[in-house]
């Protein structure tokens, strides 16, 4: 049996007024994930349990098998494992967002004009990381470039008690109520203002503007952690396993789970990325070995993070057709295998970021499938069914049981 997790990152949604008030994944034309649908299991899950926040770091844990509750220590410790930055105990990393802010003269007037600017090529993103690092960097402080505006700090003997905001959380708003409160945060603050200076004029940025494009004109610091450690998948679970994505974030997982992280040429995290190298990659690990591919695609959260409806839909219906590439795949290779569909949390367009609700999900066996419950996947119909799994950790263990 071979086991693939398919996740569109941020896909649900709720009813959207420009869609006849129906969701991207109520309009979407995806067959194939209705064909998992009408033939499968289908039900709600809590992703995000109460009291921790709805990000991706928390909400991958939790359909990984990894109770958040008991192995979340941060999004960016989870980065740094992916970068390969170096973490001894009693590091603090911090996501670094080189982000795009109005030129408004008082610091804290400033709005939050793009929290990815205009999604910042890696190349561009590196030459500003290693601008940053040999304006700040000392033996504390040591910044990282990640992937596209995706970036890395580590502080040395730092401290966990502070408050910092997610960039996406604040899209369009002024930023004087949303910045750096707690320990450490002058440091970061006074990084944030001189960053301003020094990133509006640098030759990458001038060379953007000229293009039209967002300056990534200023760090944004969130998502503090300390080192992570994760029990090994294949001895949790038996089975050799590996991860694809596009995002530090999900990599960073998938190494802390000793598990094959596959990098893939042309995957952005965006809707622009490349939906069928990614496919190919899980059928190859998967006739090549593997037992389990996690199969992570980031584009419809993206979208939705900025608000692009007709554009989140199309992710959806790009993921339909990698979808049916992997089951075709299989399908004439003779394998057996079971698939579970579904996001991490929802990003509805209406707020432009995460949420808690609960998403539907799809587990779907190609050696026992039900009656054609005549259903579509979507969030409406897997509500229906009055399935609903209130610990989301606990789903990798339905997935990979025979039930």
């Amino acid at each position: 049996m071979k086991y693939i997790v398919i996740l569109g990152d941020g896909m649900a949604d709720t009813p959207v007024d420009a869609l006849g008030n129906k969701t991207p994944l109520q309009v979407a034309k995806k067959p194939t994930m209705d064909m998992l649908a009408a033939y499968g299991k289908m039900g709600m899950v809590k992703t995000v349990p109460d009291g921790m926040a709805p990000g991706s770091d928390v909400a991958n844990l939790s359909v990984m098998g990894y109770n958040p509750k008991k192995y979340y220590t941060g999004r960016s410790p989870l980065e740094a494992v992916s970068i390969g930055a170096p973490l001894v105990d009693g590091d603090v990393t911090y996501r670094v967002n080189t982000v795009t802010l109005s030129d408004d003269e008082d610091f804290s007037k400033k709005t939050m004009l793009d929290y990815s600017a205009d999604e910042i090529s890696s190349k561009e993103g590196a030459e500003l990381m290693a601008a940053i690092q040999n304006e700040f960097g000392t033996d504390k402080l040591r910044f990282y470039a990640g992937t596209s505006y995706r970036n890395l700090l580590v502080m040395h003997d730092g401290s966990l008690n502070s408050t910092l905001t997610p960039p996406h959380d604040i899209s369009k708003r002024v930023i004087g109520d949303y910045l750096p409160k707690g320990d450490y945060a002058d440091i970061l603050l006074d990084m944030m203002k001189k960053s301003y200076d020094i990133l509006k004029e640098h030759p990458v940025n001038k060379a953007r503007a000229e293009k039209g494009l967002n300056p990534a004109n200023t760090l944004w610091f969130w998502g503090q952690g300390s080192k992570p450690s994760l029990p090994s998948f294949k001895e949790k679970y038996g089975l050799s396993g590996a991860v694809i994505s596009a995002v530090d974030l999900l990599k960073g997982i998938g190494y802390g789970a000793d598990m094959d992280v596959i990098e893939v040429e042309g995957a952005t995290g965006n809707v622009h990325t490349n939906f069928e190298g990614k496919a190919k990659a899980a059928i190859d690990a998967l006739l090549g070995g593997k037992d389990f591919v996690y199969l992570h695609v980031e584009a419809a959260d993206e979208c939705g993070h900025r608000g692009e409806i007709e554009n989140k839909v199309l992710s959806i219906e790009k993921l339909d057709a990698a979808a049916k590439m992997i089951i075709d795949a299989l399908e004439n290779a003779g394998e057996d295998y079971s698939i579970l569909l579904m996001p991490d949390h929802p990003t509805p367009l209406a707020i432009m970021t995460h949420s808690s609700e609960s998403v539907p999900y799809v587990i779907f066996r190609s050696n026992n499938k039900t009656e054609n419950q005549k259903r579509t996947y979507c969030e409406e119909d897997a509500a229906k069914t009055g399935i609903f799994k209130s610990e989301g950790y606990t789903l990798m263990d339905d997935f990979l049981s025979a039930k």
